[in-house]
């Protein structure tokens, strides 16, 4: 019986966060090398957000700065409702509910 060796298979190193560049800009401001914030954070939602597209690019300041959405409450309750809403008109409301299993459009 002969044994061949087994054929080497590289992995695709995935890139969670890449590195900002100059092109991406904030939403808020449009200040260059602004960083991925995934809207729906955490450890279960962070991975759903990634699938769906639900990520925006937001500077420093806006990111994590004094009136940044991981500082200001009111500022991170708005970005999810305005992607609950983008994610319901593609998919549903059942189907939002499945995968976050919360309702932002009612706080």
């Amino acid at each position: 019986m002969m044994l061949y060796p087994k054929p080497k298979s590289k992995k695709k190193k995935r890139i969670r966060n890449p590195k900002p560049t100059i092109q991406d800009r904030c939403i808020i401001c449009g200040k260059p090398y602004a960083e991925l914030h995934e809207v729906f954070h955490g450890t279960a939602n962070r991975r759903i957000s990634q699938i769906h597209g639900m990520q925006v690019r937001l500077c420093e300041n806006h990111h994590r700065g004094k009136d940044g959405v991981h500082s200001n409450a009111k500022f991170d309750l708005y970005l999810k409702q305005q992607y609950q809403r983008k994610f319901e008109e593609q998919h549903g409301h059942e189907k939002f509910m499945k995968e976050f299993g919360r309702n932002y459009l009612e706080e």
